[in-house]
């Protein structure tokens, strides 16, 4: 599924793979089957390679923990179709309960921008501005570069690092030297430097995992079948309660076990940047003054329970996005 320009690989495309490795003429070894099982899944997810976490625990679920012997290992054609799919479904089940979010950069948004005369104008002119620090009314032609590193991914322009042609391109349109530029030369320069980014992409795509985190609900379900886990954190969080000066409510403790507790219960942060987010709490925490008051240890069980369960349902129909460092 997809959002905002931003496509979720959460493993359901997986598992509409053809399982069935019709290409075998003969048998293979371990280590070309998980060549072969690497390649299918990542043409499946757009290219994108598998992240090391991913690739090893498919490894290590397909070799029952034993990568050497198993690579060494001759299967058959059932045999490696079996294998197969014991590797395919471990990625998709890890994606479905953390989904990986990516950007596919195609042209496509640099286009928009150049084939609209007032957005290209506009953007062009906010560039020049942020960049003209010094109010100078001049930038050298080098401030190209800062130009497409502040457009960045958001814009439809890769980074360097993960797309080393946007030197060529600079050095080919001269945008690299020090002559100083006006505002109208400057927006007069960056054009031809954007459409041939665009025509570049749209020739090769390419995908960027982004450092977002996108919340579900599914681990949610997981802690809410842990009857042990939850209790835990009440009794934490009642003894943590009993050591301060005020006593609290019910409302109040369940609040601060759950923002305390947010990244172990499968939540996302709560913060004020993230409207979304800041939003989802508010709505489910506004539930808790209609419950009624019981302050034993299982009254809070039971009222944790119940919001738990509100946030799941909520992020079930309406996921929320957050910033991670991967």
């Amino acid at each position: 599924m997809s959002n905002a320009g931003l496509t979720i690989f959460d493993g359901a495309v997986l598992r509409s793979i053809d399982l069935n490795l019709q290409e075998l003429e003969h048998g293979v070894t371990g280590a070309q089957l998980l060549e072969i099982s690497e390649s299918k899944v990542s043409e499946s997810l757009l290219g994108l390679s598998l992240p090391p976490h991913l690739k090893k625990a498919a490894i290590s679920k397909v070799s029952e923990g034993d990568d050497v012997n198993f690579r060494r290992t001759d299967f058959n054609k059932e045999q490696a179709s079996e294998k197969f799919g014991v590797f395919v479904s471990t990625v998709a089940d890890a994606l479905r309960d953390s989904p990986i979010v990516v950007s596919i950069l195609d042209g496509s948004n640099l286009k928009l921008f150049l084939e609209d005369e007032d957005d290209f104008a506009m953007l062009a002119e906010n560039l020049f501005t942020d960049l003209d620090e010094e109010d100078k009314g001049k930038l050298p032609k080098s401030e190209i570069r800062k130009a497409l590193v502040h457009m960045g991914v958001e814009m439809g322009v890769p980074s360097f690092s993960e797309f080393p042609i946007l030197d060529e391109i600079i050095k080919k349109h001269n945008a690299d030297g020090d002559e100083e530029l006006g505002q109208a030369q400057f927006a007069e320069l960056l054009q031809p430097v954007l459409q041939e980014i665009a025509d570049v992409l749209h020739e090769k795509p390419i995908t960027i995992v982004q450092n977002v985190e996108i919340f579900t609900g599914s681990r949610l379900r997981k802690i809410l079948a842990d009857e042990n886990k939850l209790k835990s954190l009440v009794e934490k969080t009642i003894v943590e309660e009993s050591k301060e000066k005020e006593k609290q409510g019910q409302a109040d403790l369940i609040k601060t076990l759950i923002i305390k507790n947010g990244k172990e219960l499968g939540l996302p942060q709560l913060s004020s940047d993230n409207e979304p987010v800041a939003f989802l709490y508010e709505t489910v925490f506004s539930q808790l003054n209609n419950r009624e008051k019981d302050s034993s240890e299982e009254g809070l069980m039971n009222a944790l329970k119940d919001i738990l369960r509100k946030f799941e349902e909520l992020l079930e129909t309406t996921p929320v996005y957050s910033a991670t460092d991967l």
